[in-house]
């Protein structure tokens, strides 16, 4: 199998883990959304797969989730909102990795990505419900952050004691 394979072949597999992710606890929210594991495989689709693939696999998976779940109108905003969280990942995790560290590149990068995560969903539902309404989700959106901040970690972890490359 060729290089090329082997990173879409990835990619989809990550893509697939975080739909079920996603799909596997679902605690309903306020606003019509849902409180999912699905960040933790967001994060590392970010920390595992190049900057596109990344991208494609954590929106692709999530959008998908949506979708299988009932919640189509979030599919679209989902994909561009979990696409970047997987990009912010990417970058700041090379970015700050060179000055900290794995485990504190990936803290930094994985939180700042879950800001963005909350800052999404509200300006979206903002648009959708009006945005002191939207402000219902904030807790609900940072502790789903926080959670999957620490499985993403903990997978990460797992997945270089295994040693498994992206190659």
């Amino acid at each position: 199998m060729n290089e090329r394979t082997k990173k879409i072949v990835t990619a989809a597999l990550i893509a697939a883990l975080t739909c079920v992710a996603t799909m596997i606890i679902k605690i309903p929210s306020p606003l019509k959304g849902y409180l999912n594991l699905g960040d933790c495989m967001v994060l590392v689709a970010g920390w595992f797969l190049s900057p596109a693939y990344g991208f494609l696999a954590a929106g692709f998976g999530s959008a998908l989730a949506d979708i299988f779940s009932g919640y189509m109108i979030y599919a679209p905003a989902t994909f561009a909102i979990k696409g970047i969280m997987a990009l912010v990942a990417y970058f700041g995790g090379k970015l700050f990795r060179k000055n900290f560290g794995n485990l504190t590149s990936r803290i930094i990068s994985g939180a700042v990505a879950e800001l963005l995560m909350i800052l999404g969903y509200f300006m979206f539902e903002g648009v959708m419900y009006g945005f002191i309404l939207s402000a219902v989700n904030i807790p609900a959106n940072g502790v789903q952050g926080v959670v999957g901040l620490i499985l993403g970690i903990v997978l990460m972890g797992i997945i270089e004691k295994c040693k498994l490359s992206q190659g």
